[in-house]
């Protein structure tokens, strides 16, 4: 058995002493594997650039608001208190600085023009979602508390040894601030930072009770048999705004078991009992065979599909803001 690089703690039904695993488990993916989409890959074009509008948020709000700066990073303002999930402000997703995916849109918020963060909500180890050169920035800056899954407060605090980290468990409950807390939550994926640590950290969604409504980020996710999110909506009841992922999901045959497709998100929505949702994880970094506005294009045919109103689920851009409405029909609207 290989040692756990980054956690040691008891056997559970998600921990076998060594590796993490996913509530359905998913065989690894192989070389051969690897090497057969990188042979067979048909991507489609990506645009060099793609021009936005950057938002300058407030310095803090007591009603929720989300700005998207991109990808799976949303600053998440509620109660007084500013959170950022998955903080991404590197021009690559990628281990390194010279090669790698890089977006293709600036972030929707300047680094310059970010709040004070007080919390960042850590969903795993993927360089899209974890990246440690905007980690050490925040802790420079701001030294926030970072709320993440098992594991990942180790390779946190090993980048960033001023880091301020709370490690949890699935269903772990943490303070927010006044009346807020989040739980860390199941999710359908894995975890790596290289090779031969797959699965030694854990990851996770974040279930949010803010001032003024339940909110949802799923970091990232396949579905699976869906039981997960029938599951939350048990627990914590129907969120009023959902924060989905609805890129990064072709070839199938590959992505499928660990990123959903639009058509599956809107499931998980529907799952869910969700009011609205917001399309993240899209549109930002080329990290797989779908082109950049396919996944928005493919999110309004599955709406489509389902009689589902557009507004309800619209695919966020870098830039936009979104208020959390709990009066009239309890949805989200654009800044």
């Amino acid at each position: 058995m290989t040692r756990n690089r980054y956690y040691s703690g008891p056997v559970t039904d998600h921990f076998d002493g060594e590796c993490f695993t996913s509530p359905i488990p998913t065989p690894d993916k192989s070389l051969r594997e690897v090497l057969r989409w990188s042979w067979t890959a048909q991507r489609e074009r990506w645009p060099d650039s793609v021009a936005i509008t950057p938002a300058v948020p407030n310095p803090r709000e007591q009603e929720t608001r989300i700005t998207v700066v991109g990808h799976a990073t949303l600053l998440i303002q509620s109660g007084g208190v500013n959170m950022l999930t998955d903080p991404l402000f590197s021009e690559r997703a990628s281990p390194f600085s010279f090669a790698g995916p890089r977006r293709v849109s600036p972030p929707g918020v300047r680094f310059e023009d970010l709040p004070k963060i007080d919390i960042v909500l850590l969903s795993h180890n993927h360089y899209d979602h974890l990246d440690v050169a905007t980690l050490k920035k925040l802790v420079a800056r701001d030294d926030p508390r970072i709320i993440t899954p098992l594991g990942n407060d180790t390779i946190v605090r090993k980048a960033c040894p001023r880091a301020r980290t709370e490690a949890g468990d699935w269903w772990s409950e943490h303070w927010l601030g006044k009346d807020m807390a989040t739980a860390i939550v199941p999710a359908q994926h894995w975890s790596a930072r290289g090779l031969r640590d797959r699965r030694h950290a854990l990851w996770c969604g974040f279930m949010l009770r803010l001032r003024d409504g339940l909110v949802y980020f799923a970091g990232d996710t396949a579905y699976g048999d869906g039981g997960i999110f029938r599951d939350l909506r048990a627990r914590f009841g129907e969120p009023d705004l959902a924060l989905l992922p609805i890129g990064a999901y072709r070839p199938r045959w590959f992505m499928g078991p660990q990123h959903t497709d639009p058509d599956e998100t809107v499931q998980i929505m529907q799952d869910l009992g969700a009011r609205r949702a917001l399309g993240i994880h899209w549109g930002v970094f080329p990290l797989s065979d779908e082109g950049r506005d396919t996944p928005r294009e493919d999110l309004a045919r599955a709406l489509n599909a389902r009689a589902i109103p557009q507004e309800r689920f619209p695919a966020a851009e870098p830039g936009s803001a979104w208020d959390l409405l709990l009066a009239g029909d309890g949805g989200t609207r654009s800044a």
